[in-house]
């Protein structure tokens, strides 16, 4: 949270503060470039990969196989195509979810089962590996407050938490400057 201040701490402001002649929100760009995740930091050897088309734009999502929210922005980022998409499995909704992500995690062919139980409700089957970088995904998401699922992240470091359209994910794409 973002707070104001006098310069003597006598008063204390929590809220946005807008510029009325430019009609921008200067707390929100605030709290954007401050939560903002550094793309080329992220252990992506943690994630699965997928692309598609020619895989050019670049994207990463935090998210948690029993999130309903995440299965229906799975069904929205089925229609983008010409990007890469890194997923991190990140199970926070209880133990089912870490032992979906497990079985997920563990499958032959990771995006597929993702995809399978994300879009068709086809149940992942149990598989046996070293499942520690869902454990790291767990400390990445703590260390930068990822509290839920979906939450996405651009190439040039912008962050969107919560399920957006196809036409989001689209203008968000479109609008990174890499």
């Amino acid at each position: 949270e973002i707070f104001y201040t006098d310069a003597a701490g006598n008063y204390l402001i929590k809220g946005s503060l807008i510029d009325t002649k430019l009609g921008r929100d200067l707390t929100a760009e605030r709290v954007d470039k401050l939560t903002a995740i550094s793309f080329d930091s992220l252990p992506l050897k943690d994630a699965f990969t997928s692309v598609r088309g020619n895989g050019k734009r670049k994207l990463v999502v935090f998210e948690d196989p029993n999130c309903g929210y995440c299965k229906r922005f799975e069904k929205d980022l089925e229609k983008v195509d010409n990007v890469t998409i890194h997923t991190f499995l990140y199970p926070i909704l209880g133990p089912d979810s870490n032992e979906k992500a497990k079985n997920i995690w563990c499958a032959k062919d990771k995006s597929i089962t993702w995809q399978d139980w994300m879009v068709r409700e086809q149940l992942p089957k149990a598989g046996s590996c070293d499942t520690a970088a869902i454990e790291r995904n767990l400390e990445l998401g703590r260390k930068y407050k990822i509290s839920g699922t979906p939450t996405l992240v651009f190439s040039d470091g912008a962050r969107v938490p919560g399920a957006i359209s196809t036409a989001q994910i689209e203008k968000h794409l479109t609008e990174v400057k890499n």
